[in-house]
C-alpha cells in the first residue's frame, strides 16, 4: 500500500512557474512507476508525465513538453512537476499516482494508488 501526498499547488499568472510535490509513505516508493495527471472543469483526466523507478527515463504530454520538468529523490519518497511558463489552458487538479510497474507508465488505468490532488489555477 502507498499513499501519496501532493502539495505546491496555487494560483499564479501566465509565464509564471510553480513546483508540485507528492510525498509518498511505504517502503517501496523506488520500485513504483510514478506519474503526474490532470483534470479540468467537465474534462477527463489525462496524462501529463512519467517517470521510471530509478529517474532515468521520462515521458511527457505533447501539451507540457519542454515546459515540464518530472524528477523523483527516491531517498526522500518524494516525486516532483516542476512547471515553467504556465498557461491557463494549464489550470486543473493535478495528481499524482504510483504503478506496481517500474517502468514510465501512461496509461491511468495502469496506475494503483493516486492522491487526492492539488489544485492549480493560471490567471490570464
Amino acid at each position: 500500500q502507498v499513499q501519496l501526498v501532493e502539495s505546491g499547488g496555487g494560483l499564479v499568472q501566465a509565464g509564471g512557474s510553480l513546483r508540485l510535490s507528492c510525498a509518498a509513505s511505504g517502503r517501496t516508493f523506488s520500485s513504483y512507476g510514478m506519474g503526474w495527471f490532470r483534470q479540468a472543469p467537465g474534462k477527463e483526466r489525462e496524462f501529463v508525465a512519467a517517470i521510471n523507478w530509478a529517474g532515468g527515463s521520462t515521458e511527457y504530454a505533447d501539451s507540457v513538453k519542454g515546459r515540464f520538468t518530472i524528477s523523483r529523490v527516491n531517498a526522500r519518497n518524494t516525486l516532483y512537476l516542476q512547471m515553467n511558463g504556465l498557461t491557463p489552458e494549464d489550470t486543473a487538479v493535478y495528481y499524482c499516482a504510483a504503478s506496481r510497474n517500474s517502468g514510465v507508465v501512461i496509461r491511468t488505468t495502469d496506475y494503483r494508488y493516486w492522491g487526492q490532488g492539488t489544485q492549480v489555477t493560471v490567471s490570464s
